[in-house]
């Protein structure tokens, strides 16, 4: 059956190879890009199949503006590309607030705008998958490059607590989590100026993720097809050969360390107890008169 898809950052990597798979296929995109100029070239390979539009997901007036003049132009929203971002490459203490705002504002705020402006769409008609383009960095972190692993943590968490709250909708949720691929994203990166204690570990660093064997993009296309596709899709979907063994790794270390440490953090509890907190009694009562 065709699809309809809403998907940000079209422009490049992912996201347009995600659009020209599902509109090479039969499907109907709303292609998004920060510039028109930079998706309008698919009209002429697609015709009506898709629908270009410009989208900055950090103003929230032009979000809610082109999220409904897409769903007002094909009628239906079935699968929701949550995948604009960029990047910045800095130590914790080079990179200034504005820097760190600005990359929280595209990566994780700009995600949190396009769900809001879709989700009432997506309850109204009772269905829809939504993808939120995680990375393999929202599962491990890396030095230099923390605020934006920082960025793809909150991204998780996001997902994961949506995913409970619209399950009764029947709305499904998936994180999709790509290893490195051979895609030209650290173009749009922001380099923070470096302090001179840094100067040769990040010089280090960029060699190394220089030299880090990258899968190729155009082979996620078949994987995000399928996820789509699925009857029952997973809240994480890795993409590339060292997702799975990163996960393994990073969480065999984290329990050995919580099991390290059990019988400090169980002391820790205190004595137990199940008195209600008079707070959340007072919020569920206002709830309750709410509805």
């Amino acid at each position: 059956m065709k699809k309809t898809w809403f998907i940000t950052g079209a422009s490049r990597g992912f996201g347009r190879i995600w659009a020209e798979a599902a509109l090479t296929r039969g499907d109907q995109v709303t292609a998004t890009a920060r510039k028109l100029d930079d998706v309008a070239d698919l009209t002429a390979r697609f015709g009506d199949a898709v629908l270009p539009l410009a989208l900055d997901v950090t103003n929230s007036e032009q979000v809610q503006q082109v999220v409904r003049q897409a769903y007002a132009h094909f009628g239906t929203l079935d699968v929701l590309v949550n995948n604009a971002g960029t990047g910045l490459f800095a130590a914790t203490e080079e990179a200034s607030d504005e820097q760190v705002r600005e990359l929280f504002d595209a990566n994780y705020l700009g995600m949190v705008r396009v769900l809001r402006a879709a989700m009432p769409l997506l309850r109204m008609q009772g269905s829809g998958h939504i993808l939120g383009v995680s990375s393999g960095l929202g599962i491990t972190a890396l030095p230099l490059i923390g605020f934006y692993c920082a960025t793809k943590w909150a991204v998780e968490a996001l997902h994961e607590s949506l995913a409970q709250e619209v399950r009764a909708f029947g709305i499904k949720v998936t994180l999709v989590e790509p290893g490195a691929y051979a895609t030209d994203f650290g173009k749009s990166a922001e380099f923070a100026n470096v302090l001179e204690p840094y100067a040769d570990f990040r010089k280090q660093f960029l060699t190394h993720l220089a030299n880090l064997e990258r899968g190729d993009p155009q082979a996620t296309a078949e994987a995000i097809l399928k996820l789509v596709d699925a009857e029952n899709p997973p809240l994480r979907l890795g993409l590339g050969t060292a997702i799975l063994p990163r996960a393994r790794a990073a969480y065999a270390e984290r329990i050995a360390t919580w099991e390290a440490w059990e019988d400090i953090s169980n002391a820790a509890m205190g004595v137990p107890t199940t008195t209600t907190i008079a707070w959340i009694e007072q919020l569920a009562r206002e709830t309750s008169d709410r509805t």
